[in-house]
């Protein structure tokens, strides 16, 4: 069987300059989703920069179109940050689905987009998972090392495998979190 993307990870920045796609990779490597047995050859994740938000949200209804065209053996994740002009990740995901449903959308599909939202940057999730505590309020401190960001995904990755839902995570993180459980409840 050749192997093929099956999770698509759209974030902000740019490949090459962002530390999103280093996560996202490592992350799900570590989780290894059940619906992706078994693990085909190295390119299973598909990451894309998309600049900003607008960008990513712009983008998201043809990557889902693509994604659905292909039948239900590919994800599409969106990860993307919240920052002042959004209050939470709710209001952020409407922002989504407003421009899915303006692109012929269901909400049937966009029901199966998993999306990750930090706030206020990825990283204030490598501050917390890393150092133990982050403030949200702030944007975490830039990265200059790839070190950091693989030991923060692995301990996420080993976070969610637990079950480990007693601790006290960033809020971001939690709603991420809760997203990717019950993606996972529904492709059992």
């Amino acid at each position: 069987m050749p192997s093929r993307t099956q999770i698509i990870c759209l974030h902000e920045g740019r490949d090459g300059r962002s530390i999103d796609p280093l996560f996202i990779r490592i992350l799900i490597k570590k989780l290894k989703p059940a619906w992706i047995s078994p693990w085909p050859g190295n390119n299973v994740i598909r990451t894309e920069g998309c600049r900003g938000r607008t960008e990513l949200i712009e983008a998201t209804p043809r990557q889902l179109k693509a994604a659905r065209a292909q039948g239900n053996q590919v994800t599409l994740m969106v990860w993307a940050d919240l920052v002042d002009d959004m209050p939470d990740p709710e209001a952020l995901k409407k922002k989504f689905w407003e421009e899915c449903e303006d692109q012929g959308i269901s909400r049937t599909d966009f029901d199966t987009i998993v999306f990750a939202f930090a706030k206020d940057r990825l990283e204030n999730w490598i501050e917390f998972l890393n150092e133990g505590s982050t403030d949200e309020s702030v944007s975490g401190p830039r990265l200059k090392h790839h070190r950091p960001v693989a030991e923060a995904a692995k301990k996420l990755a080993k976070l969610c495998l637990q079950g480990n839902s007693d601790l006290d995570l960033p809020e971001s993180l939690q709603w991420s979190c809760l997203n990717w459980r019950k993606l996972g409840r529904e492709m059992r």
